[in-house]
């Protein structure tokens, strides 16, 4: 009886020994999309009231999670008895995350400034409806990530045994959503740690001078991210397409590949945009 539990025990350990050398592979294979990931959600989760910037970033966490529960038993169900799905489902997110990036660009650059009214308007909207609306818009841009981060971890651990398979990405998953938004809120709260820093050493020394640097570089930072995120939005949807599609694979086969995906992430998502703009246009003369 004692000799089978200890063997059980040590079929465990063995498992989960397999499971992290695994996960370990696949982290490494999803460095990039995690980097990605990072920026882009680092930007969507800045921008609110400092009391409200743990409470948005932890609701867009727990969808991260949902997102993770739902892709990761689905991933495996088509992997197993309908693979070619999978590519389907990465091309229509590529498309999602192409115009998120590429609306983004044209908004920069054709977007008309805002009258003083307009400005006032915009304040007074209602605060939770748009907290709402831009948590939303970073769940479902997580999914699309999250999606991809699966499927590079489950290519990983096609040849393992089902429960090395289920283990390993799930593993995967889980630290993507702890790792990711755990550094986000490391920089959201940066100008909050640098405050206290200047507070704790009455606006002297090291502390403060240290303090001082953090609130000054949070705008800085959160610049960047916008710009990068952007650029990552554009690269991944660039990057999915080709992987995917064979023709794009074999195109322009001298052009590197980061510029190659990258036209490519923009020519998609410019049609995504138009296709938006006239089914906006035509729903409005619907209505009328």
């Amino acid at each position: 009886m004692a000799s089978g539990f200890f063997a059980i025990l040590d079929d465990i350990a063995a498992l989960m020994d397999d499971v992290s050398i695994a996960a370990k592979i696949a982290t490494k294979k999803t460095a990039g999309i995690l980097g990605d990931d990072l920026a882009v959600n680092a930007e969507k989760a800045t921008g609110f009231l400092s009391s409200r910037e743990l409470p948005v970033l932890w609701a867009i966490t727990k969808g991260s999670l949902l997102n993770k529960v739902i892709i990761v038993p689905i991933a495996l169900l088509l992997n197993a008895f309908f693979p070619v799905a999978i590519k389907f489902i990465l091309v229509l997110g590529g498309f999602y995350l192409a115009y998120e990036g590429v609306e983004k660009i044209v908004e920069y650059f054709f977007h008309r400034s805002k009258e003083g009214h307009e400005v006032v308007a915009e304040v007074k909207e209602d605060a939770a409806a748009a907290e709402k609306t831009k948590v939303k818009s970073a769940v479902t841009t997580d999914f699309i990530l999250s999606v991809e981060i699966v499927i590079i971890a489950l290519g990983t651990v096609l040849e393992e045994p089902l429960p090395i398979q289920i283990l390993t990405v799930s593993v995967v998953a889980l630290l993507a959503t702890i790792g990711v938004y755990g550094i986000v809120a490391m920089i959201v709260r940066m100008d909050d740690v640098g405050y206290k820093l200047i507070k704790n050493s009455n606006d002297k020394g090291l502390l403060a001078s240290l303090g001082s640097l953090l609130v000054k570089s949070l705008p800085v930072i959160i610049r960047i991210l916008s710009v990068v995120g952007t650029i990552a939005l554009i690269l991944v949807s660039g990057g999915i397409f080709v992987h995917n599609i064979e023709f794009l694979h074999h195109i322009f086969p001298n052009m590197p590949s980061m510029i190659k995906e990258a036209l490519i992430g923009v020519v998609a998502g410019l049609v995504a945009v138009g296709l938006a703009m006239g089914g906006k246009k035509v729903v409005s003369l619907i209505k009328r």
